[in-house]
């Protein structure tokens, strides 16, 4: 490589790093900055209720319905008594919605234990089944082998008689 290729070469090694850079560290700052402009806005705009001090943690988790005005639930988070109510409703619901899905969980869990106890026994029938047919097969070799001996046997005395009656004089023509 010559000195102008290597020169291109760490060029684009530092474009690569920083665009790397800035794209990491870019995102978070962007929306840091955007957080501080909008709160700098909220500041300058007069509303109807003073600023709260409210954890808005449960706000991503509301869905508020289009045309409703947010400025009613920010006055409503300023009343203890409407806020306390508001997060009773709401871990009412997620308590509800757990119950839901532990019933929903344990159905399928039942329902697994279904098809396994059935699988277990469609396993052992196939088993018996294949039991059988060794025994079976395990029988008809014995057989088999005994016939084979029998065979060999008979064989054998029939090629004894057939000696004797050659010695004595018989000839199979």
């Amino acid at each position: 490589m010559n000195r102008k290729q290597q020169k291109a070469l760490k060029l684009l090694l530092w474009i690569l790093a920083l665009t790397l850079a800035v794209y990491i560290a870019g995102r978070p700052l962007y929306w840091q900055l955007s957080e501080g402009f909008a709160a700098v806005r909220r500041d300058a705009s007069p509303s109807s209720c003073p600023p709260c001090p409210c954890d808005c943690s449960l706000e991503p988790l509301l869905s508020l319905p289009d045309g409703f005005n947010n400025s009613i639930i920010d006055c409503m988070r300023q009343d203890p008594e409407v806020s306390e109510e508001m997060q009773k409703g709401f871990l009412d619901l997620l308590s509800e919605e757990v119950k839901l899905k532990e019933a929903e969980a344990l159905e399928k869990h039942q329902r697994a234990d279904m098809a396994l106890l059935e699988a277990k026994k469609v396993a052992s029938q196939y088993q018996k089944e294949a039991d059988k047919c060794n025994s079976g097969m395990e029988t008809c070799e014995e057989a088999r082998e005994k016939a084979e001996e029998a065979l060999e046997d008979q064989r054998k005395i029939t090629a004894l008689w057939e000696l004797r009656a050659r010695q004595r004089g018989w000839s199979p023509h």
